[in-house]
């Protein structure tokens, strides 16, 4: 899962995308079965996801850099347990999406808990693929989804130059790139913040984002994510990214060079400095602790 904490409605704050021992005993009657691990991708998605959100968010964006038209197919890289292409599905019965990620058992974890709840008719409409981002080559797509800054897993240039080339092959006709991206002091200094995630259907449990190293000179930094469960189990580094920030400038203008038309920078409006969750289209940004912001690059 390529994704730190953040959602299409709280990105102005920081951001946030094994123990099972058998005790001793004489034999079956006084051994207990050893506690099952916490799903991590469940913990997940219910401490940093907003599906629904994010795809409201898409057609937001896309009906402002494509006046008069409307976005029918999906595809999300990186996309992990493809939950927002489920979302995608279920919310019109025109849509389709395409799931890309190369890890099997975040795959699998998808197909079982988000494909399952789908109707048999939205379940046809959702395509996933274990496949390189880079090699990819499915059906063009009217938005083409990057998430949670997943990109940043490209340090080099030439790669991410060569992803946002294979990106353009990869949009329709009037298609967008959508890139979610975050920055500022806040992204850069070591540090942890720690949530607690109260759910219906599930015990509390507390999320912590750890910034464990940054390198002025690379802009290269490393993060994890760890969970605390109520019953005081610990699972550190259930996920872990190693990232170089990109900067806003540095994207636009490879973007450029890629073969994009045209970029658009999509910034959080603030009321009394607290984010709103809307994003606008803006030449000029606000130096923010910590930002999320979104890049729309035009086929």
């Amino acid at each position: 899962m390529n994704q730190k904490s953040t959602s299409a409605t709280t990105s102005k704050s920081k951001a946030r995308p094994k123990s099972a021992r058998l005790p001793r005993g004489k034999g079956p009657s006084t051994a207990r079965r050893p506690k099952a691990r916490p799903d991590v991708f469940v913990l997940y998605e219910r401490a940093v996801q907003s599906p629904v959100l994010h795809v409201e968010l898409f057609h937001q964006m896309y009906s402002t850099v494509r006046p008069g038209k409307k976005a029918r197919s999906l595809r999300e890289d990186f996309c992990g347990t493809f939950a927002i292409s489920c979302a995608w599905v279920a919310s019109d019965e025109s849509n389709t999406a395409v799931g890309v990620d190369l890890d099997g058992p975040t795959l699998e974890s998808g197909r079982k808990r988000n494909l399952s709840v789908l109707t048999s008719s939205q379940q046809a409409r959702v395509q996933i693929l274990q496949a390189n981002v880079l090699e990819v080559k499915p059906k063009p797509a009217d938005i083409l989804a990057v998430c949670n800054f997943s990109f940043y897993i490209f340090k080099q240039r030439r790669l991410l130059l060569d992803y946002f080339r294979a990106c353009l092959r990869g949009l329709a006709k009037d298609g967008v790139l959508v890139l979610e991206m975050s920055g500022g002091p806040g992204m850069v200094e070591t540090t942890r913040d720690h949530k607690r995630i109260r759910r219906k259907d599930m015990q509390p449990y507390q999320y912590t984002w750890d910034q464990k190293s940054f390198d002025p000179i690379t802009n290269e930094a490393h993060y994890a994510i760890h969970f605390r469960m109520a019953d005081g189990t610990v699972i550190r580094d259930a996920f872990t990214y190693d990232w170089r920030l990109w900067t806003i400038p540095e994207v636009l203008e490879l973007l450029e060079e890629a073969g994009f038309s045209k970029s658009v920078v999509f910034w959080e409006k603030e009321v009394d400095g607290e984010g709103t969750g809307e994003y606008v289209p803006t030449e000029k940004g606000t130096n923010d602790y910590s930002w999320c912001a979104y890049i729309a690059g035009l086929r």
